[in-house]
């Protein structure tokens, strides 16, 4: 990967949108748009946001984590090695309201991978995506509740999120194929 150049959009920092999406989510806790709520991290930068969120709202069941891995329909393409992992959902998620968390939202196909494990496991009253970065780029009709930032980038950009702590955020640019 080559470093970002200086026509690459800027990220806001990211301690800044962690507190946009916490005030944003207490919102919806407060005004009882969410009750009782769930944290759920998609593994890994989505699990490091989620833990850290979970401890700002003081929500009192343990993280969930999960890592989608085999849930993915575009496995083959994107070339995973898969460390497989399992998912640890701690309590019931029956009837529950979920905030599922990660960290970047690009094509919408690693959100449908968690919604279709989260469904495994039961069946929610409610899910609410919280994501840092938004990009442009879409492949599926899947949309954040809470973004932290929006970007649109080249397709040869991607949002790198390292952690867990600090959380931290870079933009990187692929080189193009030969």
């Amino acid at each position: 990967m080559m470093p970002s150049t200086p026509d690459t959009p800027t990220l806001s920092p990211i301690d800044g949108l962690m507190d946009q999406i916490h005030h944003d989510l207490q919102q919806a806790i407060d005004q009882g748009i969410l009750t009782d709520p769930l944290m759920v991290g998609i593994h890994s930068g989505g699990v490091w946001v989620a833990e850290a969120l979970r401890q700002r709202l003081g929500l009192p069941d343990p993280l969930g984590k999960l890592n989608i891995t085999f849930y993915r329909d575009d496995f083959d393409t994107i070339g995973l090695h898969p460390q497989v992992a399992p998912s640890q959902l701690p309590v019931d998620i029956d009837g529950r309201d979920v905030i599922l968390v990660d960290d970047v939202l690009y094509t919408g196909r690693t959100i449908r991978a968690a919604l279709n494990e989260l469904f495994d496991y039961g069946r929610p009253a409610r899910i609410w995506l919280a994501v840092v970065y938004e990009r442009d780029g879409r492949e599926l009709p899947i949309a954040a509740q809470t973004v932290g930032q929006r970007l649109a980038l080249s397709p040869l950009q991607q949002i790198h999120v390292d952690g867990p702590a600090p959380l931290s955020a870079r933009i990187v640019t692929r080189e193009e194929p030969r």
